[in-house]
């Protein structure tokens, strides 16, 4: 059997996650392990202009340029793509590997998986993922997130710590480690079995199923509403900041992005979801449960 994995990483945890992920797939496939490298390489640490500065492009999805791909084999009988989410859209670096025809003619009538690392917010991004995949002729059969656990805005801080230091450790010592918790990385290998063990069994256009029964696929019902209203606002933020690039006042706006983003992060969203769960929520749940059952499947909801 051969096996293509491609990823993008900067810390290295999504390689890890993979590298746990494929383990049970050693002894009977040949994996191709291929890394997506842009050729202007982002910083890691990040620096905050660096960091925002990818924003639009991320959110709009467009392309941008990265190193000329080297595949091992013209096809392929699974392809496992690893990716984080950026600014809740798939990071700048796999939407530039859907751009490349030689990815494409590897995922043509191929089956996928997914493996994503993210801090919690993946929900639209893999709807993104979905399309591409569908519009390359490829077969999603499975989707894993695996997200950090720790409650939203001490995470926020976390990551945010990580990235711009590139020091993964607890804040001040106060705060949660950052990232998708050493337990959970490790749990990825057993993911990779029940993967395997489908294939063996000609049944792995149910191992979705089986992965959200057996638990590994949860959604906060905070995440599912904030993911629901923020997506369209940041496309509006990313619209806006490109048209006032030919003005130069590109840089200005992503200013005024960043001001909004803390603001609406560590102020708004906490009042909204509490209005919202006292209120709404009790009247809501049957909607909430769809949704849930959706975002946790790999169906792609017609536009």
């Amino acid at each position: 059997m051969k096996v293509l994995i491609t990823y993008f990483t900067q810390s290295g945890q999504l390689k890890s996650i993979l590298d746990q992920f494929s383990r049970p797939f050693l002894d009977t496939a040949e994996i191709d392990w291929v890394e997506v490298k842009p050729t202007n390489p982002f910083p890691f640490p990040w620096t905050s202009e660096s960091f925002y500065q990818a924003m639009p492009e991320t959110v709009l999805e467009q392309p941008m340029a990265i190193s000329p791909l080297q595949f091992k084999h013209e096809k392929y009988d699974l392809v496992i793509i690893g990716y984080q989410p950026w600014f809740l859209s798939p990071s700048l670096p796999l939407t530039s590997l859907f751009a490349q025809e030689e990815f494409r003619k590897r995922v043509f009538g191929t089956q996928i998986i997914t493996v994503i690392g993210a801090r919690n917010m993946w929900l639209n991004a893999q709807e993104s993922v979905k399309r591409f995949i569908q519009q390359s002729g490829g077969k999603l059969v499975a989707n894993i997130p695996l997200v950090d656990k720790h409650p939203n805005l001490l995470s926020a801080v976390s990551i945010v710590h990580w990235m711009m230091t590139g020091k993964k450790e607890r804040k001040w010592g106060v705060f949660p480690l950052p990232g998708v918790s050493d337990a959970d990385i490790k749990s990825a290998s057993k993911c990779g079995e029940l993967v395997l063990n489908s294939i063996h069994n000609g049944k792995l256009n149910n191992v979705q199923e089986q992965l959200v029964a057996d638990g590994w696929i949860n959604i906060p019902t905070t995440i599912l509403f904030i993911e629901q209203r923020a997506k369209k606002l940041f496309r509006l933020w990313a619209t806006l900041i490109k048209r006032k690039e030919s003005s130069g006042n590109r840089a200005l706006w992503l200013k005024v992005f960043r001001v909004y983003l803390v603001v609406a992060l560590y102020m708004v969203a906490p009042i909204l979801l509490t209005v919202y769960s006292i209120f709404f929520r009790p009247f809501t749940q049957r909607s909430i449960n769809r949704k849930k059952a959706y975002f946790c499947s790999i169906q792609l909801q017609s536009e």
